[in-house]
């Protein structure tokens, strides 16, 4: 068994040795810029980028041209929300989304609104779920834009997205997910679910940092986006910029490879979820934050009302788990989800998130109890 324990792959992965093999040579003799045209250098690097975008796409049944290539999630964010806010004023400045959202979303929104637009921030109950009434009530006819989470990054509650969907197109608005902790963890697919703007990250599904994906819905209804970052009008003018090769090869390689394994990794990882939950929550004043039916099969947030998380961390030093997320971790305040979730400052301030990954063995989920029994008893 390896010690450090790393229960929080939540926050990263690491880079699956199949995935860095297929990346090497696009550091070395394969180094070629994918946007030179004249030689072959340049059609080689091409090539790959091709072979990445049909890998991603193959994931999670898109069109290969409904892709952008970004440097991670955020930048997708960042491009989805702006991108709809600047082309979709003369229907309205109305864009309706989540209080338990990614501080990417909430803080792109915060400066939206500063710019002009109006925004609804949706209540969530105990279980971290919103109400569908509740979001039906919101629309307007002025509503350009709803950005709903796929699955909570500190819960791993999923919302019932096709269900939102439904809802957002019948008031002729667009449909944003942040999906970036469920894609390459359990099957997505935009067309049955309806999703219009989708964003994605390598790193949460064990490829490289730096490197993600935007979906951009072409047709029933096309959304068209106003482009953020100008100079060279690479990815279709959305996103101009050298293409990160290397990065791009090793996205689409983890995409492949999680097409063909996740069902099994699923299985085996929802197994050693359950088993040290089962022991943990049958201590005294202990109990999970958020659905324990519809969330990830990785992911417990836990919370040991009447002890503060970081004594318990620091009573288990070489268990790496989370206070929160990884983005939000320096900062002294409540969770906004759990507090969003009604939980108090002070229940906030005890729970933990354990999230485990594929490389996860049952041995380690044996330490991690023994280590916690010791430090809460």
């Amino acid at each position: 068994m390896k010690i450090p324990v790393y229960l929080d792959y939540n926050a990263t992965t690491p880079v699956d040795k199949r995935v860095l093999e297929t990346m090497v040579p696009y550091f070395t003799e394969k180094f070629g810029n994918a946007s030179s045209r004249t030689h072959s250098f340049g059609w080689i690097a091409d090539d790959a980028v091709k072979t990445a975008r049909r890998q991603v796409s193959e994931l999670i049944n898109c069109l290969e041209q409904e892709l952008i290539f970004t440097s991670g999630a955020t930048e997708a964010i960042n491009l989805a929300l702006k991108g709809v806010w600047e082309n979709y004023q003369t229907k309205g400045k109305h864009i309706i989304t989540v209080k338990t959202e990614h501080k990417a979303v909430l803080d792109t929104c915060a400066y939206l609104e500063k710019k002009g637009a109006e925004i609804t921030y949706l209540d969530v109950n105990r279980e971290g779920l919103i109400d569908l009434q509740e979001l039906k009530n919101a629309m307007r006819k002025e509503t350009i834009l709803v950005s709903v989470m796929y699955s909570n990054n500190e819960t791993g509650v999923i919302q019932p997205i096709k269900k939102i969907a439904d809802l957002v197109h019948a008031n002729n608005s667009i449909l944003f997910c942040d999906a970036t902790q469920v894609v390459g963890k359990i099957n997505i697919d935009v067309q049955d679910e309806h999703i219009d703007l989708m964003c994605l990250s390598a790193h949460k599904f064990y490829g490289p940092k730096g490197v993600g994906a935007l979906y951009i819905r072409r047709k029933d209804p096309r959304v068209s986006l106003f482009p953020q970052t100008h100079g060279g009008g690479h990815e279709r003018g959305l996103r101009s910029g050298t293409l990160n090769v290397t990065g791009i090869v090793g996205l689409g390689k983890a995409c492949e490879i999680a097409k063909l394994e996740m069902w099994d990794d699923a299985a085996r990882i929802s197994k050693l979820r359950t088993r040290l939950e089962q022991f943990v929550c049958g201590l005294p004043n202990v109990f999970v934050n958020g659905s324990t039916k519809h969330r990830l099969f990785n992911t417990t947030n836990i919370c040991f009302q009447g002890i503060r998380s970081e004594t318990i961390i620091k009573k288990i030093p070489n268990i790496a788990v989370a206070m929160g997320s990884a983005c939000t971790s320096e900062l002294a305040e409540p969770s906004h989800v759990l507090i969003a979730m009604g939980l108090s400052d002070e229940d906030s301030y005890s729970s933990i998130r354990f999230s485990l990954g594929k490389h996860t063995t049952e041995e380690e989920i044996k330490e991690v109890i023994e280590k916690i029994k010791q430090s809460v008893l």
